[in-house]
């Protein structure tokens, strides 16, 4: 690393000069504090005093100082207090409540070259994300947390069985409090110590890869903890963070990060540059991108010119860094081109969530069936700008806590209404155009609200309604991933079609995805009377039957069998649709 680019906020390679680095002898610390008065390392090792050598850096070389050793710098500001603080950049830390930083030598063990080197970003392929809080996912019987090395174990063939391409880990950067579920970070380098060490985490990674299944991070790289032994007032002075209270604390009682500073431009995009090199992550999910286009989000402050300018930079540095790695924006903003390529107007994203349709989506199926008749634009609308940005599909963790009711709970009625209508919201999710992501628990219908400290209701797959659900959204994903149509031209408006959205009054509608070679029709009822002859015009071909989400095996009504047409030109079929139904077909030419 060159401390000018460091300076001017142009390094991607922060954390090779500082951090504690082991040597032949012991460990060197290198940490910033330019309005430090005095900065001392205190350890298992002892304790001993850095040396301001390079203007605002200081650094120490500690013999005896070895992997495994917890540390924190004790600080004396310009304010004359002295503070103990972790390593910036440390590489692990102890478990909460103890903030201190543990030397770590660089983690090791990947055998996933392979998968590397096929690795896309997956325009053209299937991105069927599964959302996950490694704490509370699954817990051992007395409570405790799987480690990262023993999640390695069930989570990546869980994945692979049920079709998912990818897991997306909420924040592991070390959080002192768990009911930020890592949102609000002390350890921005630091896998948290509550599943393990870095080589677990390295092992967990490894094996999804061996599997066949990526892994995003979810990265927050607008604000962090207010803890004192964190980044806040580093060196007596607001270092990291806005020295206006105004804008340098967040909607959550964090500190915003000072963008504007090269030195924290270098740390954070640094930080992004990190988790993909050293843990080989598939992607980062960027939280709260809003907050860095608008001061605060708010669109009515304006654009931030300075944070704006950050976030172009850091996506184009790791998009020449890591080509096929993928970087999302969870942006609740219409800013336009946030997924268009920096050098040609955009943010540099891959993908974005569509806030817009999870919620339109969400509120039409919390409508009564009458209600839905006035209603089905709220389903068509986002066709009108699907081409607009590279979308992901997203029902996150934020849609199943809060108040708000998990996905299948939200649905309109009784407990045994909400099933057949769940089934047909994730049909319609899965031909809808854009990737898909799901948090834990919605593919067995969990109805209790998310809850960071217990695991998921496994116990409910012994009722006989989530456990068919759970088979219906296994059958469907492996539906999603066989069938090109549904994603060889994603992001294509010519591969899409409504053949009906025209007949509210029905509660239905008819969708025609085409592929490279073949191409699949969904029709849906979402009326609570069945519809006994429902006319749909279809393309000359072959048409077949892939799944019916009303079929019994699934909890609904309608014996399994085999139904195909064979047009030989564009004919009107008729259809019997039962309640809150989907069906999925293949068209061949």
């Amino acid at each position: 690393m060159e401390l000018q680019d460091f300076y001017t906020g142009h390094t991607f390679d922060a954390y090779e000069f500082f951090g504690a680095h082991p040597t032949e002898n012991g460990t060197r610390f290198a940490v910033w504090a330019p309005a430090a008065r005095c900065v001392r390392v205190e350890g298992d090792f002892g304790r001993a005093d850095l040396s301001q050598t390079r203007s605002a850096v200081w650094e120490v070389e500690v013999p005896g100082a070895v992997p495994g050793m917890a540390y924190q710098y004790q600080i004396t500001g310009a304010d004359g207090g002295t503070v103990a603080h972790c390593d910036p950049y440390g590489f692990a830390m102890t478990l909460r409540p103890d903030g201190r930083s543990i030397i770590t030598a660089p983690p090791t063990g990947f055998t996933d070259g392979e998968w590397m080197a096929r690795r896309t970003k997956g325009f053209d392929r299937p991105l069927n994300i599964y959302e996950v809080h490694a704490g509370s996912w699954k817990r051992k019987p007395d409570g405790s947390w799987y480690s990262y090395t023993e999640l390695a174990e069930q989570l990546p063939a869980y994945c692979k069985e049920n079709g998912y391409t990818h897991i997306e880990l909420m924040p592991l950067a070390e959080h002192p409090f768990d009911g930020s579920w890592g949102y609000q970070i002390t350890g921005f380098y630091a896998p948290t110590s509550r599943y393990g060490t870095p080589d677990q985490l390295v092992q967990f990674i490894n094996a999804c890869h061996l599997q066949g299944i990526g892994v995003i991070l979810d990265f927050v790289p607008v604000h962090f903890a207010v803890d004192d032994y964190g980044l806040k007032t580093f060196d007596g002075t607001p270092l990291y963070e806005y020295p206006a209270a105004a804008v340098g604390q967040s909607e959550w009682g964090s500190c915003n990060f000072m963008h504007s500073r090269g030195e924290i431009r270098s740390f954070l995009q640094s930080c992004a540059d990190y988790w993909l090199r050293v843990f080989h992550a598939d992607g980062l999910r960027m939280d709260a991108v809003s907050r860095l286009i608008f001061w605060q989000g708010d669109p009515a402050r304006g654009v931030n010119g300075s944070t704006l300018e950050f976030l172009k930079g850091m996506n184009r540095g790791l998009q020449q860094r890591h080509p096929t790695a993928i970087l999302i924006a969870e942006d609740s903003s219409n800013y336009p081109k946030v997924t268009a390529p920096v050098e040609y107007g955009g943010l540099g994203f891959d993908y974005k969530w569509d806030l817009g349709w999870m919620n339109d989506t969400l509120d039409y199926f919390k409508k009564t069936s009458e209600e839905r008749k006035e209603n089905l634009g709220r389903l068509t609308f986002s066709m009108l700008y699907a081409w607009n940005e590279h979308y992901i599909l997203p029902f996150s963790h934020d849609e199943n806590v809060h108040g708000k009711a998990t996905i299948v709970q939200k649905m309109y009625g009784d407990y045994e209404g909400k099933f057949p209508q769940a089934r047909a919201l994730y049909l319609y999710m899965m031909v809808h155009p854009g990737k898909k992501l799901d948090f834990m628990g919605n593919e067995f219908a969990q109805l209790r609200e998310w809850d960071e400290g217990r695991e998921q209701d496994w116990m409910v797959l012994a009722y006989p309604n989530h456990d068919a659900f759970r088979h219906f959204r296994q059958a469907l994903h492996h539906a999603y991933l066989h069938n090109e149509a549904l994603w060889s031209r994603e992001y294509d408006p010519e591969a899409f079609c409504w053949l009906d959205c025209d007949h509210p009054e029905s509660n239905a509608c008819a969708i025609l995805r085409q592929g490279q070679q073949s191409s699949v029709v969904a029709v849906f009822h979402f009326g609570d009377e069945p519809l006994q002859d429902y006319p749909l015009t279809v393309p000359a071909g072959q048409l077949t039957l892939l799944l019916d989400s009303d079929w019994q095996c699934w909890g609904g009504t309608t014996p399994w069998g085999k139904e195909s047409y064979t047009l030989a030109q564009e004919e009107t079929i008729h259809l019997q649709l039962q309640p809150y139904s989907a069906r999925l077909y293949r068209l061949d030419s």
